[in-house]
């Protein structure tokens, strides 16, 4: 890989900042500073037919997996850009998942509601609070455990933008069974229709709970859905003009009447026309003056269904607005008047052309020359799910199929969990905008990293390459380097070696001196002579005995902590 002419994005430095005389929706960045180096991106959606080497198959990993692994490198690079990307959509259709089981049971703990040692729970009778966090627990590992076995494909990486971007917690819903049904709808329409996405969206049951939509009545209207479904799921705030207060207030009326019934075994909506408004609601001139008609009866709950419509019918405000999440998720979060024109609008029109289907847009984006653009890599910071299931990933960490469901259970969830201690608790966002660092301005990402989390960071890196973590059963999970390095081509070669663990596992390039200095430092003990490594290389493959593996042992050690310690690491 090249080296790319920029500081890591960790530094403080910086070179460039934006032009004042932008439009509107682009002010609040007018002040913004790029790192120190960025240039501005120019390209647009043209398809990309330039070179096709490990370098661009990697970028394209890191954004649309949970960082690569070596077998699909290998694997898209047989193909041609364009296959390559087919190939991620294509796998996603082919990821079939079973439901989370109870892995909760233990000696002491029996499931109050019967169901049985891994048997699936999310249809069964709610139980009490006790059997419900463990649920919660359960379905948690379970998520962590689609996003590493399910490595081959987009469809986690969007299963986390829709979760964020729908964004409910689990702690405020408070059912389990709820809350898996919640992810059931976002994997069943994470590569497909965003409209119908959101209306099923509006009348989950987990979405009602979360944001009072089965308290909003003809008496007592509550506006806490109908004001976030036009801010932060279809129209956005940036717009000018915009939605008014008064389009909040006609929304919440349009949605009255949705409920739960909590009399069946697994919770369900319902239309209660009894307490639906009465009235014909009104909106303003944004929605060209357009008032949905009171439909009495059952039919009360059609209006949703035209609110939905009247949201879609504003074709650029949806399009662009959903377009602009999806870049700044996957390539970079400055979104200037150039990449605005050359990239978002023309996204944005594919959107509408294609009646809101999603993977027209996001083929077209990572198919593009502003995708494999140099400076589209390697400038996003790692969020902590990113760095967590990629160390899994790209090591290909082992879970052993023989261990209990419960102790992989454990494992799982000890990587959650420590996901949350660097600021990314899957299933529990901080509240209904989901993380800051996806859409706090100025900083976005840069809010990952921070004197807390950075140490933190590290040291789960640190872990896995030295004692790794135990469950309860005293299974050991950590990084086996020794396994890893052996199945890499020409491992012998110190420099090969060391520009083949650098390129796979750091965003941006070192330079050259850097490398050096890992493979004199570390492969040769402080040797210059590349032998020093060769042969011992050599004589550990032929006999892997405990001399020879205490030989190459410390040397990959020590290249691996520097290399998971360098700033490059944590950017994607």
């Amino acid at each position: 890989m090249s080296t790319i002419n920029r500081t890591d994005a960790l530094s403080n430095s910086v070179e460039k900042k934006y032009d004042s005389n932008q439009d509107p929706i682009f002010k609040k960045y007018a002040n913004k500073t790029l790192p120190k180096g960025l240039m501005k991106t120019t390209a647009g959606l043209n398809q990309y037919t330039g070179a096709w080497t490990e370098a661009e198959v990697l970028h394209l990993l890191r954004r649309c997996t949970f960082s690569p692994n070596a077998t699909m490198v290998q694997t898209l690079l047989t193909l041609n850009p364009s296959q390559a990307v087919d190939l991620l959509f294509t796998n996603a259709t082919n990821t079939v998942t079973t439901p989370p089981i109870n892995d909760y049971n233990t000696a002491t703990y029996t499931d109050p509601t019967g169901i049985a040692p891994g048997a699936p729970w999310v249809n069964a009778a709610y139980g009490d609070s006790t059997v419900n966090y463990k649920r919660g627990i359960s379905m948690k590992a379970w998520w962590l455990k689609q996003m590493i076995n399910n490595n081959n494909s987009i469809l986690e990486k969007m299963v986390l933008f829709w979760h964020n971007h729908f964004s409910t917690e689990l702690g405020t819903v408070s059912d389990a069974r709820v809350y898996y049904k919640h992810l059931e709808l976002i994997r069943t329409y994470a590569l497909g229709n965003f409209k119908t996405f959101t209306r099923q969206m509006t009348t989950d049951v987990c979405m009602l709970y979360y944001l009072n939509g089965y308290l909003n009545t003809n008496t007592s209207p509550d506006e806490n859905y109908a004001r976030e479904l036009q801010e932060l799921f279809t129209i956005g705030k940036e717009n000018t003009p915009n939605y008014i207060e008064d389009d909040v207030k006609a929304a919440a009326k349009v949605l009255t009447g949705w409920r739960i019934n909590t009399t069946t075994t697994i919770p369900t909506a319902y239309f209660d026309s009894t307490k639906h408004h009465t009235s014909n609601k009104q909106f303003s001139s944004f929605y060209g003056n357009a008032a949905i008609p009171y439909q009495s009866g059952t039919n009360g709950a059609l209006e949703t269904d035209v609110l939905i419509d009247m949201l879609f019918s504003k074709q650029q405000e949806v399009a662009k607005f959903l377009c602009r999440k999806l870049y700044r998720f996957f390539i970079y979060y400055t979104i200037d008047s150039t990449v605005e024109t050359n990239v978002i609008a023309p996204l944005a029109q594919i959107f509408i052309n294609n009646n809101w289907d999603i993977v027209p847009v996001l083929k077209t984006l990572f198919k593009s020359e502003h995708f494999f653009e140099l400076n589209s890599k390697g400038c996003i910071i790692k969020s902590p799910t990113d760095l967590l299931v990629g160390i899994f990933n790209t090591f290909k960490v082992d879970v052993p199929a023989t261990m209990t469901d419960y102790n992989k259970s454990l494992i799982y969830n000890y990587v959650r969990s420590y996901g949350s201690l660097i600021a990314q608790d899957i299933g529990d966002p901080p509240n209904v905008s989901g993380w800051p660092s996806y859409y706090q301005v100025p900083e976005f990402h840069e809010l990952w990293i921070n004197s807390n989390t950075l140490p933190k960071r590290m040291v789960f890196s640190d872990m896995m390459l030295n004692s790794g973590f135990t469950a309860s059963s005293g299974t050991t999970i950590k990084i086996d380097y020794l396994n890893f390095v052996s199945q890499i081509p020409n491992a012998d070669d110190p420099v090969i070696l060391v520009d083949y663990l650098c390129n796979l596992l750091l965003g941006i390039s070192i330079s050259q001196t850097k490398k050096d200095a890992l493979r004199v430092n570390n492969l040769l003990s402080g040797q210059t002579s590349n032998y020093y490594w060769t042969n011992a290389w050599t004589a550990y493959i032929a006999n892997p005995n405990t001399a020879n593996t205490n030989i190459v042992k410390p040397r990959l050690l020590g290249l691996l902590l520097e290399l998971t310690r360098l700033p490059e690491f944590q950017l994607s």
